[in-house]
């Protein structure tokens, strides 16, 4: 098993959060679909800062949700890298099925519903808006995900680029805190987590287990490291453009 230099067993991943995108925009409004969503200028910059920020970083994997908006997003960051590894895709760190479509009347009224669902991540069989998928089913195929990486061989340290939601919910599982925890993680557009995992053998000693994870940093953004002027939360920033 590859593992980071100086250790036995330790395995890093850089969580990312895609770049920002507008879903208020015209496509999005007439497909009344969220997933067609792509990166706007802020986004490409946010993620081309990230890149750089990255650049002398060693990935031995690269993964993205499938979805556009991460897509483009770990393209830009790995335009930094000449010997990038090729991007795959795990539908397990997709964003959450959201449902039902908001025909939101402002962006507080948005960005309101939106902010309530996180809060509500650990009621029972609570879900992302009506009719949505369940947080708890989405734990489920998240950590899934999540852990089939972390048993694959040969890498010691890996790009994902996921969702807002996602993230979150991945950093409330790794301090096993609950579902409802999520809500407390900010994941501004475009932002890096960094997740080390230790990793030791099982006890028949044919395999590995995951002894403990450790949250080296959250919420970095480098298109702006110490977040001045970014006086709002990532929803009320994405969902002023609702106004526009």
């Amino acid at each position: 098993m590859s593992a980071l230099p100086g250790t036995t067993g330790r395995r890093r991943i850089y969580l990312m959060r895609h770049g920002f995108v507008d879903y208020t925009s015209k496509e999005v409004r007439q497909t009344r679909d969220p997933s067609v969503a792509h990166l706007t200028e802020q986004g490409q910059a946010e993620a081309r800062s990230a890149g750089v920020a990255l650049s002398e970083v060693e990935f031995d994997l690269a993964i993205c949700s499938g979805l556009r908006r991460t897509r483009q997003t770990a393209e830009i960051v790995l335009a930094e890298h000449p010997n990038a590894p090729a991007l795959e895709e795990d539908a397990r760190f997709g964003e959450l099925r959201s449902g039902q479509y908001i025909d939101f009347k402002s962006a507080e009224h948005l960005a309101a519903t939106m902010t309530f669902t996180f809060e509500g991540a650990g009621e029972p069989d609570a879900t992302f808006l009506p009719g949505g998928e369940k947080f708890s089913d989405a734990m489920v195929r998240i950590e899934e995900g999540l852990y089939a990486l972390l048993h694959r061989p040969d890498w010691a340290c890996a790009l994902v680029v996921a969702h807002e939601v996602v993230n979150r919910m991945v950093l409330a599982s790794v301090i096993g805190a609950p579902l409802g925890a999520c809500s407390g993680f900010e994941q501004d557009t475009g932002c890096i987590n960094i997740i080390d995992f230790d990793l030791v053998p099982d006890a028949d000693g044919k395999g590995t287990r995951v002894e403990r994870g450790v949250i080296k940093a959250v919420n970095l953004t480098p298109a702006n490291y110490l977040k001045n002027g970014m006086n709002l939360r990532s929803l009320e920033a994405i969902f002023t453009r609702a106004e526009d």
